[in-house]
């Protein structure tokens, strides 16, 4: 799949430098799969929590961290929406976040 604002996570682990393996691994897994549907996701992502609106929330160093996604089967795309602490996310909502870039 494409990753759309892969800068984002890259700013995000020059914050954040305990997350750069965790990211870049996501990152290599997430462009080599072939998702179809939100089930694709769940059977190789088991913590991955599936959203409304074509998102999913992946947890990032152990649920330290979170990423929302918005995602275009079709199309193989992700849209990042957010990344931040455990904390920060729980300040949003999830199914409506938006980049602010």
């Amino acid at each position: 799949m494409n990753i759309v604002a892969i800068r984002v996570l890259r700013a995000y682990w020059q914050r954040h430098p305990t997350t750069e393996s965790h990211l870049r691994a996501w990152i290599a897994e997430a462009q080599a799969a072939r998702w179809m549907q939100p089930a694709e996701i769940k059977a190789q992502y088991h913590n991955a929590s599936i959203l409304k609106n074509r998102r999913a929330v992946f947890n990032i160093q152990g649920n330290k961290h979170r990423l929302v996604v918005a995602l275009a089967y079709r199309q193989q795309a992700i849209y990042v929406k957010f990344i931040g602490t455990h904390e920060e996310y729980d300040a949003i909502d999830a199914e409506t976040v938006e980049l602010e870039i």
